[in-house]
């Protein structure tokens, strides 16, 4: 297994220099060699899981010795955790991929387009398998610098401005990364995540040690977009093309914001009870004013951008009462049905945000427009839309048999068990604001009059496929409530966030 893991580097890599070079001569090579390497990426990861990841695996580049015992080779590291968001990343950007098919024919540069989105994905592969701090910063600079351009795709005034403002809060963002990266190196003298994991836990300057935690947190914060660093968010992903939102909201802010959160609070760092509580307290805040804050939107993929938002709250809290319960000596069993309830639902949002915004852009496709107040009447017009869009809210809002029923039931039940009473009371509220949110959308969308006076049918096959594989997705996930899947799928991550220091040992005896 271990000679696989450089491909989700290589392969994006090598499409994103090809579609460029070849895209000019050969009609339609970028949309076939970008949809043919996601795809086998997506069944290359299901292969990994079903084949199991019971310990990391390390793959060394270059063929370096460690010098007196530092690593000093780029090690790229798969395991339960880092596969989980590895299929997120592949099955996302190949239906993203195979919907922008038809849909970015109302734009001119297609090579570009599917190079930049090339681009993005092998950033982010970067980031969730590269075991060294440094090179976590370059694959996400990586990452991000191509969403910018994708987010000024339509070089509109709107796109500009808030492609503008993400890049300056981007920048922010990757400088108190690099500050904090920089940190830990005068620290420890190595970039290596296990090797800083070992030498941190001999080191006893808190202050020091909190001081980089801060600066990590309120980076990757930014980069997750979570309250109150979320600013960039709401423009950024309503201006980019839909596809784009889909993996910006779906793909992007887990692998280069949560991810690397969980990386390194878990199984770099030494869990700590203030830092686990300021990551609680920043996931409550997002679920909270995330949802009141999208509930008054009539922007459609303004709604759903703060919706973003608010799902990814539930994620931070379930992961951050585990990390309460683990480091206060609670109920092991809770705080691993706490993180597992965050990493289901961190899947589900992936699929029902991501199907939300490629249902957006269906029907500004069709339209012309996201305001819902100028929409109405096309539930008949668009039945694979309205179909797609009404199970994806059911999904979003928590409703059975749907994917995000049962994510959101299992938090809700870990902070009743870990007596994280008013979590799971907020919990409930913001569930329930959602579901209201999500009905005035299908209301003003899909069963109002029709405001329409030209003719409107439904989005072709490429943008249909996607959307239904998706929705059928928002159930399909439901099954993962189940022991045997969930043991193959969900369970080895949750494994690696349960047992904080085998990451560092294993990988370190791997080396």
């Amino acid at each position: 297994m271990t000679h696989l893991v450089p491909l989700y580097v290589i392969l994006p890599l090598a499409t994103a220099f090809l579609i460029p070079v070849i895209g000019r001569m050969v009609k339609g090579f970028q949309k076939t060699l970008f949809s043919a390497v996601l795809l086998f990426l997506t069944v290359l990861t299901f292969y990994i899981l079903f084949s199991g990841v019971d310990q990391p695996v390390a793959y060394k580049i270059g063929g370096w010795e460690p010098v007196a015992g530092v690593p000093i080779a780029i090690y790229l590291v798969m395991d339960g955790l880092s596969a989980l968001v590895l299929l997120i990343i592949s099955l996302i950007g190949f239906l993203a991929g195979f919907y922008a098919i038809s849909y970015i024919k109302r734009y001119t540069a297609e090579n570009n387009f599917y190079a930049l989105l090339a681009l993005m994905i092998a950033g982010m592969n970067g980031v969730v398998l590269t075991g060294d701090m440094f090179n976590l910063y370059v694959f996400l600079e990586i990452a991000v610098i191509a969403s910018y351009a994708l987010v000024a795709f339509g070089i509109e005034r709107t796109e500009l401005e808030a492609s503008f403002k993400y890049q300056v809060l981007g920048g922010v963002a990757s400088l108190l990364i690099l500050l904090g990266v920089a940190m830990l190196y005068w620290k420890t003298q190595t970039l290596n995540m296990a090797h800083i994991s070992q030498v941190l836990a001999q080191s006893e300057n808190n202050a020091f040690l909190t001081f980089t935690q801060i600066l990590l947190i309120s980076g990757f914060g930014l980069k997750a977009a979570m309250i109150p660093f979320h600013a960039w968010l709401p423009d950024a992903h309503s201006s980019a093309p839909a596809p784009i939102s889909a993996m910006l909201s779906g793909v992007l802010i887990k692998a280069v914001g949560v991810y690397a959160l969980l990386r390194l609070f878990f199984n770099m760092f030494a869990i700590d009870f203030q830092i686990s509580l300021v990551i609680t307290a920043i996931g409550t805040l997002s679920m909270v004013i995330g949802v009141l804050l999208a509930i008054g939107q009539w922007d459609l993929k303004r709604l759903l951008a703060y919706h973003s938002i608010s799902q990814m709250g539930y994620v931070v809290i379930g992961v951050g009462m585990g990390m309460i319960l683990l480091v206060e000596g609670g109920d092991r069993s809770v705080a691993s049905l706490a993180i597992a309830g965050g990493l289901f639902h961190l899947i589900n949002h992936a699929v029902f945000k991501g199907l939300l915004f490629l249902n957006a852009g269906a029907i500004e496709h069709v339209t012309g427009t996201r305001n819902l107040k100028m929409m109405g009447g096309l539930f008949k017009t668009l039945p694979v839309t309205s179909t797609t869009s009404l199970g994806a809210s059911l999904s979003i809002s928590g409703i059975p048999p749907f994917n995000g029923f049962f994510s959101k039931l299992i938090i809700i039940v870990a902070a009743i068990q870990g007596e994280f009473y008013l979590l799971a009371a907020l919990a409930v509220v913001v569930s329930i604001i959602t579901l209201a949110s999500f009905m005035k959308f299908q209301r003003y969308a899909f069963f109002d009059q029709p405001k329409f006076s030209k003719k409107i049918r439904e989005v072709p096959f490429t943008m249909r496929f996607s959307m239904i594989v998706l929705v059928i997705l928002c159930l399909g996930l439901s099954l993962l409530i189940f022991p045997g899947v969930r043991e193959i799928i969900l369970s080895p991550a949750v494994d690696v966030l349960m047992e904080t220091t085998n990451y560092a040992t294993t990988t370190l005896t791997g080396m």
